[in-house]
């Protein structure tokens, strides 16, 4: 199903603190597929739980990105607190384990994060004939209109 396209510029509301949360993976050795093809396979089950209790985690959207060695999913989440919660939940802590338990320190497939706080007004976003995307997806979407028409003044409404 085609998403639907929102013709013209349009913005987020930047009223809000947010979270920003980057998490991927690295196949460093392709051919060890039975190391790298667990940890990928179990972020499926995460992003499920994510998104069926959006409200009580604290979770607001994602987009995910696949390379030919590394994956990176983008986050947005309410607070670091909810964030935090959500790492000390069973689905993760669970999934946590067993990466240490079977990679450890084997550098056959890497892992990351990075975590950043935006305080509201420090963030600004502009989408031009896009479907919701991003902060678009995870906040409110508004049309770009004179009184914001810059980057100075979205950061400074």
């Amino acid at each position: 199903m085609a998403k639907h396209i929102y013709k013209g510029r349009f913005t987020t509301e930047n009223q809000e603190d947010l979270v920003v949360f980057l998490i991927g993976m690295r196949i460093n050795k392709r051919y060890l597929f039975h190391h790298w093809l667990p940890v990928f396979t179990a972020m499926p089950g995460m992003i499920k739980e994510l998104y069926s209790n959006k409200e009580e985690l604290g979770f607001l959207s994602m987009e995910s990105y696949f390379g030919l060695r590394t994956t990176v999913m983008i986050q947005y989440w309410k607070s670091l607190d909810d964030l935090l919660a959500y790492a000390k939940g069973e689905k993760h802590l669970k999934a946590w384990e067993s990466f240490n338990k079977k990679i450890g320190n084997n550098d056959s497939v890497g892992i990351y994060h990075e975590t950043y706080e935006l305080k509201k007004q420090q963030y600004e976003s502009v989408y031009g004939n896009m479907p919701l995307y991003g902060l678009g997806k995870a906040m409110k979407h508004i049309p770009i209109t004179k009184e914001i028409i810059t980057a100075k003044k979205r950061l400074n409404r």
